[in-house]
């Protein structure tokens, strides 16, 4: 029997939702086939219901939808 271990890393801009191409704040790890879903937080809260009882974890990245942007000064 084998298992794959997906590493946790935090998402970047480069990580796409699934269902629209959007920047995704949610990695969702399915318990039964190790596979990985990548959601926007729109969609996350839509499927959430469905698939966080089958997820072995759910990563949650949308606070980060509110982090203010650092200011320069120069």
């Amino acid at each position: 029997m084998t298992t794959t271990a997906i590493a946790s890393r935090e998402l970047n801009t480069m990580d796409r939702c699934d269902r629209c191409g959007a920047q995704a704040y949610v990695r969702v790890v399915l318990e039964s086939s190790g596979g990985e879903l990548l959601f926007c937080g729109h969609h996350a809260r839509s499927v959430e219901t469905t698939l966080r009882p089958l997820s072995a974890e759910w990563h949650d990245e949308t606070a980060r939808l509110h982090e203010k942007a650092p200011v320069s000064i120069d």
